[in-house]
């Protein structure tokens, strides 16, 4: 994939989970990657130590007002540039009923899952402008189309805002030269589950998945390589991808 050869591109969230798979994957196919943690700095020291001087990684608060800017204003001046955004951060924050959501639970997960999403990829647009190879990645989840389970109507509403500003961002930021797509994973066996799912939901979920097992970050990784890449996914804009073995037939 010799088109991914130098490719600058930022991935927040990108030392643990899926970002760490995406980030390895990136640097492994020639990429140079700036990686926003927020935590895992061991992870991180990891990559930058194995990435041979493809990755450069910086603990950061997206929830900060200036965190965002200051990231995005980071990783072009770390990379001479930036030719793409993988925004990856977010989370589920915690499972909460219905009834019990309040001011404060709504703020976190919009504020985790959307807005620092929206304020990165509004810092790096100078950047993405002035590349020939521009384009911007979401991670959304497969609970954006089923609803997720209970306690997660929240995170779930947000990944689906985050499908839809890619399909809204594609069009409006094409002509510009920008692609914008996303990747909907479904269950991935990450720390994110091992906090929020017993062992017993992920096994019913496991036997209902059409290739009988759970999700890698490496499963996701290749599809956003392939949306990175100009010459493998460069007709492709407005798209989300669903990883999921078959556990959602779109």
């Amino acid at each position: 994939m010799t088109d991914l050869d130098e490719l600058r591109v930022l991935v927040t969230g990108g030392a643990t989970g899926i970002g760490g798979g995406i980030t390895r994957a990136l640097a492994g196919a020639g990429a140079r990657v700036a990686v926003q943690y927020h935590a895992g700095g061991d992870a991180a020291a990891a990559l930058e130590r194995n990435g041979a001087g493809a990755v450069v990684t910086r603990a950061a608060d997206l929830l900060s007002p200036d965190g965002p800017a200051a990231v995005a204003a980071w990783a072009a001046d770390a990379l001479g540039g930036l030719d793409a955004v993988v925004n990856n951060a977010g989370g589920m924050v915690d499972r909460v009923p219905f009834e019990s959501i309040d001011d404060a639970f709504l703020d976190r997960v919009f504020d985790l899952n959307v807005r620092q999403a929206i304020k990165v990829t509004q810092a790096a647009l100078p950047h993405l402008d002035a590349s020939d190879r521009a384009s911007v990645v979401f991670v959304s989840s497969i609970s954006a189309r089923t609803g997720g389970s209970p306690g997660s109507s929240m995170y779930s509403a947000a990944k689906a805002f985050l499908s839809t500003l890619t399909r809204s961002l594609a069009k409006e930021l094409g002509p510009r030269g920008i692609r914008v797509n996303a990747i909907s994973p479904g269950t991935i066996d990450t720390a994110f589950h091992q906090r929020h799912s017993t062992p017993e939901k992920l096994a019913r979920t496991r036997d209902g998945i059409p290739l009988g097992r759970l999700g890698t970050p490496e499963d996701c990784a290749g599809p956003v390589l392939a949306l990175l890449a100009p010459t493998l996914g460069g007709y492709m804009t407005g798209q989300v991808l669903e990883i999921n073995g078959g556990q959602l037939l779109a």
